[in-house]
């Protein structure tokens, strides 16, 4: 591998994830003045973006917490009126369901982080964006596989 392709090989891996860390720190700044950091409006948006009600252990995945960290996040979420806890189908499991308070928060992070991502891609070409889109899925996909392997 060429000197240049090897830098560029290097390099990828740690722009995306400056890239991630840049953008999430814009949203929390923007979201600021509702009272809201990163440790709360992920979560919510998380939540509510589930397709059913989701669970602690399904949580603490997506937000690679360990189960004690999310159970604080949820007490201080649920102490906030944001969300509430119930039981599922399998008395174990809590689901965590947003409150209206929650789904207003949700609705004021959604409006800001569309905004901020109107305004972030707004001179980005569509096939840019989708020839981009495409690899970072690609690599999410195998990452998540090679996770699974070290797993079992």
């Amino acid at each position: 591998m060429p000197v240049n392709d090897e830098h560029l090989f290097a390099s990828f891996g740690s722009l995306v994830g400056q890239t991630a860390r840049v953008w999430r720190r814009a949203a929390d700044k923007r979201l600021q003045p509702f009272g809201l950091t990163e440790a709360t409006w992920l979560p919510l948006l998380w939540i509510s973006r589930a397709h059913k009600p989701m669970l602690q252990k399904d949580l603490a995945a997506v937000l690679s917490l360990d189960n004690s960290s999310v159970v604080r996040l949820i007490d201080n979420l649920e102490a906030a009126g944001l969300v509430r806890r119930r039981e599922g189908e399998d008395r174990r499991a809590k689901e965590i369901l947003l409150t209206d308070a929650g789904r207003d928060v949700v609705g004021n992070v959604e409006r800001v982080v569309n905004d901020l991502r109107k305004e972030i891609m707004a001179d980005l070409a569509k096939q840019d964006i989708e020839v981009a889109t495409k690899l970072l899925d690609q690599l999410s996909t195998r990452l998540a596989s090679i996770a699974e392997e070290n797993l079992t």
